[in-house]
């Protein structure tokens, strides 16, 4: 299992944050029709009960654009996936079809407003992740995104650098239909350990569900 430090620089920034981490041995494939039939229910009914106005006033993407702003990063030039995502079924696009643990990922970040990262457990260097805050010039390829500029951004680093940001994860450690050994995070940056934890456990029940997670284990921190 992976330990995850607050680095001091996070810290200071970002007193309230909580977050809770999540493993599992997975069956991981390409698309679950079941899946994608709860995903639709959900975006009618999240659709009938807010707008792109009223999800500001949500607690999670609120502290975590407040987040940014202490990090030094604009919320409205590098949008924080949670708030992305919601704002994307909103406006009544789906969300994005990608592969079945990705897809439960989604459906949780939108139920709870959280950013979160999942990662294939085996492609992460060392036994540590450290949260801190980007350099500018720090290497970075978020997923479908090619080179990002994390500096101010709050990022995960593995023993080999930068694997995860609330705006998007690296290249290196993405999800596949191959892996095998998830670790997901939750980001709660509004201190809601309650929440952060009900949003760890809604995705372990899902990845269950639809992906056949065996050995799961949830730590906070």
């Amino acid at each position: 299992m992976k330990h995850i430090i607050l680095s001091d620089e996070i810290k200071q920034a970002c007193p309230n944050f909580v977050g809770a981490m999540l493993c599992a041995d997975i069956r991981n494939s390409a698309y679950s029709e079941e899946l994608w039939k709860e995903i639709g229910e959900f975006q009618i009914k999240y659709r009938e009960t807010y707008t792109t106005e009223s999800i500001k006033c949500m607690p999670s993407i609120q502290a975590t654009r407040e987040a940014y702003k202490r990090c030094g990063k604009d919320p409205s030039r590098y949008r924080p996936s949670g708030e992305a995502l919601v704002r994307r079924i909103l406006k009544g696009t789906d969300l994005y079809k990608v592969d079945t643990t990705v897809d439960l990922i989604n459906l949780a970040s939108i139920a709870f407003g959280y950013s979160i990262g999942g990662f294939d457990e085996d492609r992460i260097v060392g036994d540590t992740l450290t949260l801190g805050i980007g350099r500018e010039g720090e290497p970075y390829e978020g997923i479908g995104r090619g080179p990002i500029n994390i500096g101010g951004l709050p990022v995960y680093r593995d023993q080999i650098g930068g694997i995860g940001t609330p705006t998007s994860d690296h290249e290196r450690t993405k999800l596949s239909t191959d892996t095998k050994h998830l670790l997901v995070i939750v980001n709660g940056y509004d201190g809601n350990k309650k929440q952060v934890l009900a949003c760890a456990q809604f995705i372990e029940a899902l990845c269950q569900k639809y992906a056949e997670a065996t050995n799961t284990s949830i730590t906070t921190f």
